[in-house]
């Protein structure tokens, strides 16, 4: 692990990383287990990513952990899945204190239940200052409901005269986003071998790496995240300039 580690060079190392992690019930299924199993395994894995991103300088952290359409699956999971993010937020407050990590959270909050809505809130307002990562969770969120309210707010200022639609661009937009505090995503990263983006940051994953695994989410590892950067790392990002631009640029 520490080999692996020390491959990867110090630049460029992506500064956010947005996470799909995928696969927690067919992982609990292969070992004939509900899928609640699964997810409850898959929250070490969560603990392995973040501190495998602090380790190697990722600034940036944003994990799927629960979408939009989420709220369809059986009650009973959906249950399971919002008392382990309670358990979970409690247990790991001072591992986030101790490593300097800082808590946020995209989407429709306001959905969750209100025990979960507290827990959260306690920890992002005890995280606030820490700088080391900022760790962001994707609770109850879907990026074509984020664009939607974007274009309902800045059709609001619009018609109240707050704002000339010739002024919209960008920033604007950006500003108007749920991330509008985070970067754009540089790597986004899934398991389980799906190969889509799942109304997960259409708009912040403009010019991200995709990076696509077999690994089902509970056994995606340290080494695993360290081996997807090393990936990574071979890519050349060149934002609509030839290579050549780029190597006049680099040098």
């Amino acid at each position: 692990m520490e080999e692996l580690k020390t491959q990867i060079a110090k630049n460029p190392v992506p500064n956010h990383i947005a996470v799909i992690m995928d696969g927690n019930g067919r992982w609990a299924k292969l070992k004939g287990r509900p899928r609640v199993f699964g997810h409850k395994n898959g929250v070490t894995s969560v603990k392995q990513v973040i501190e495998g991103c602090a380790e190697v300088g990722v600034n940036y952290l944003t994990l799927y952990a629960f979408s939009t359409e989420n709220w369809n699956r059986p009650k009973f999971e959906v249950k399971t899945l919002m008392a382990l993010l309670v358990s979970s937020l409690k247990k790991e407050l001072k591992t986030l204190q101790k490593n300097n990590i800082k808590l946020t959270t995209i989407g429709n909050i306001q959905n969750l239940p209100k025990k979960a809505q507290i827990e959260l809130s306690d920890v992002v307002k005890k995280t606030e200052n820490n700088n080391t990562l900022t760790l962001t969770l994707a609770l109850s969120y879907g990026s074509r409901e984020e664009i939607v309210n974007v274009i309902k707010n800045i059709s609001k200022k619009v018609v109240n005269n707050q704002l000339n639609v010739e002024e919209i661009n960008e920033k604007i937009i950006n500003n108007h986003l749920y991330t509008f505090s985070l970067p754009d995503v540089d790597f986004m990263i899934r398991t389980s071998g799906e190969k889509r983006i799942s109304n997960f940051l259409l708009w912040q994953l403009a010019y991200a790496e995709l990076y696509f695994t077999d690994t089902l989410w509970p056994d995606f590892k340290k080494k695993n995240l360290f081996n997807a950067i090393l990936d990574y790392q071979t890519r050349e990002r060149r934002f609509g300039k030839t290579s050549e631009q780029i190597e006049n640029i680099n040098e």
